[in-house]
């Protein structure tokens, strides 16, 4: 199974929705790879800047509640998936997003708003360490000490999926 973490791109706000993570006019691509530079080019945040090297550099989203709403295109989480990103942890997410986050082998954790407040809190740590088969994230600093530990849930079949690398590789083995 591949490594889950890294760096973290903390997005402060409810509802970012599909639009935002990838702008409709690029849907017309043809490849996951097409839509890389095109990531949260549509976001407005105060401070964000979606070309930044920090952006460039994440491995897992922090979000507030119903990231992804909007649109169910599978785009918003190819762009994602593409850039390297391999978790986003909200409160809450749209329906259809989280699951084709899972049908992609990706990992959407949700945890209570308090973990995702004592996350921002630490918005300056190295990375965050995700461990699908424990459920836990751990938090670390940039000389590599604990400063958090937060314990997540992941239905079975959304963890075999992520184990697998995604729906398509979980039905090639299966079926």
């Amino acid at each position: 199974m591949k490594q889950f973490g890294g760096p973290a791109l903390f997005l402060d706000r409810n509802d970012i929705n599909t639009d935002e993570i990838i702008p409709a006019k690029y849907l017309t691509e043809s490849t996951k790879e097409a839509l890389r530079p095109y990531m949260l080019e549509d976001l407005q945040l105060e401070g964000f800047d979606p070309r930044s090297p920090a952006t460039a550099a994440a491995r897992v989203i922090v979000t507030r509640a119903n990231f992804g709403c909007g649109s169910s295109r599978e785009h918003a989480v190819w762009v994602l998936e593409v850039n390297g990103i391999n978790a986003v942890i909200a409160p809450s997410f749209a329906r259809i997003f989280r699951q084709n986050m899972f049908n992609c082998g990706l990992l959407a954790i949700e945890l209570p708003e308090t973990d995702i407040d004592r996350l921002f809190a630490l918005s300056g740590l190295a990375a965050l360490d995700i461990d699908p088969e424990a459920s836990t994230i751990t938090a670390r600093d940039h000389d590599g000490r604990v400063l958090a530990t937060l314990d997540f849930t992941v239905q079975p079949f959304d963890r075999e999926l992520v184990r697998a690398g995604g729906w398509l590789a979980y039905a090639d083995k299966k079926y």
